[in-house]
């Protein structure tokens, strides 16, 4: 249901491949219109009452009483979309309805369902409504490339659809582009219909033939274990809990920081700060982490290549040079000292390469806005909670 996010995998070279989801849009949707099936044979000026809601010999119901009844549903659920359906509905001064206790159920990527003043209200795509028993007749027309249609229906009736759309982010061309430019081969995978999807798609630079449309979360899970059957190294970047299998089957799991608990607590990377253009600053945090690794590496052998035989006595009887237990110790020491300050030197390097190049990704400390969230901290679940779902985008419909 409701997947206005896009999949990306990326692939390094011919061994190495990049996923990411819900990356290309920002994740805020808004609420566009809500037009409901056959709305011209009543009177939608008529105000919106319980009777009316309740009223079950109603043929057809109007453009408010569809958002009030969504709203309703999508008030139990945290998806980005479900938000923007609740908040569309407060602006509209829709009536605050609740779901009847122990009616709500929901799939991730098909939809949810529930009772509301007396009637099984489904929200989602048509598939979804169909297994509810829902008639799918009359569906309103697809209109829009950049529009997401969730489709309502009231028992067995098709009620209406409410169109959602989503802003692409601004550093989205600008990341695929430099991926490209890596050798890394970009695709998108959505829930969404084809023709949105490729209109995102084609605004960032991507190829449509590397576009795979109305996949769900089962299947972006399927289409990582493909690549990595191939042989391919798989990390993908993903915001919401239709991304958290995905996000656990890759090699390399990476949650955007404004992403639901489900994402940030599978991944292995969070980027605090919510930029797709962070992609590029872990890929290069981790290969600068490498070069580090290997230096210590070569100076703790090299280092105890001279030194353990120097320390056994071995120019003993040339130099008459014999190590004393005490300047081993010191000399030991040295060695660590030396790993320490060169692994401690990668956050100067890091940020003056960032500071060179010019960067405006940080308004902090880089280092801190690539993290590992674990959530078993109670300082990251508070986090957690108030910085992934306070933020909403003001809803309007027409």
């Amino acid at each position: 249901m409701q997947c206005i996010g896009y999949f990306l995998p990326l692939c390094f070279g011919p061994c190495y491949t990049y996923c990411c989801s819900g990356t290309l849009t920002i994740g805020k949707p808004v609420v566009t219109k809500v037009v409901a099936v056959g709305s011209q044979e009543r009177d939608d000026a008529s105000p919106i009452s319980d009777s009316n809601l309740r009223n079950s010999n109603l043929p057809h119901w109007s453009e408010s009483e569809i958002l009030t009844l969504a709203a309703g549903v999508e008030s139990n659920t945290l998806h980005p979309i479900a938000k923007a359906v609740v908040q569309a509905a407060r602006s509209a001064n829709c009536r605050n309805v609740m779901v009847k206790d122990g009616t709500f159920e929901q799939e991730p990527g098909f939809g949810a369902t529930a009772v509301v003043e007396e009637k099984r209200v489904s929200v989602g795509t048509l598939e979804w409504l169909g297994r509810q028993g829902v008639k799918n007749e009359s569906p309103p027309d697809i209109r829009g490339l950049d529009e997401t249609l969730v489709y309502v229906g009231v028992d067995d009736s098709l009620a209406g659809a409410i169109y959602v759309a989503d802003k692409v982010r601004e550093d989205a061309a600008g990341t695929v582009k430099s991926l490209a430019e890596m050798g890394i081969s970009t695709h998108v995978l959505s829930g969404d219909k084809h023709t949105a999807a490729e209109y995102v798609a084609a605004l960032v630079g991507i190829e449509t033939d590397k576009v795979l449309a109305g996949v769900k979360p089962n299947e972006k899970t399927k289409f990582i274990s493909k690549l990595q059957e191939e042989k391919k190294i798989v990390a993908m970047v993903g915001d919401g809990i239709n991304d958290a299998a995905a996000l656990a089957q890759s090699d390399v799991g990476i949650a955007m920081g404004g992403g639901v608990g489900a994402a940030t607590e599978v991944a292995s990377i969070v980027l605090m700060g919510d930029k797709l253009t962070q992609i590029l600053d872990a890929l290069e945090l981790s290969k600068m982490t490498m070069r580090k690794i290997k230096q210590n590496l070569l100076w703790a052998f090299m280092y105890n290549i001279v030194g353990i035989p120097v320390a056994a006595g071995v120019l003993l009887p040339v130099t008459g040079t014999l190590l004393t237990p005490s300047l081993a110790g010191a000399m030991m020491g040295i060695s660590s000292l030396g790993v320490m300050a060169n692994s401690l030197a990668l956050q100067l390097q890091f940020n003056s390469k960032h500071k060179h190049a010019g960067s405006n990704t940080f308004t902090s400390n880089p280092l801190r806005s690539i993290v590992r969230m674990d959530s078993t901290d109670p300082q990251e679940q508070d986090l957690e909670k108030g910085g992934h779902f306070s933020r909403q985008k003001d809803g309007k419909y027409a």
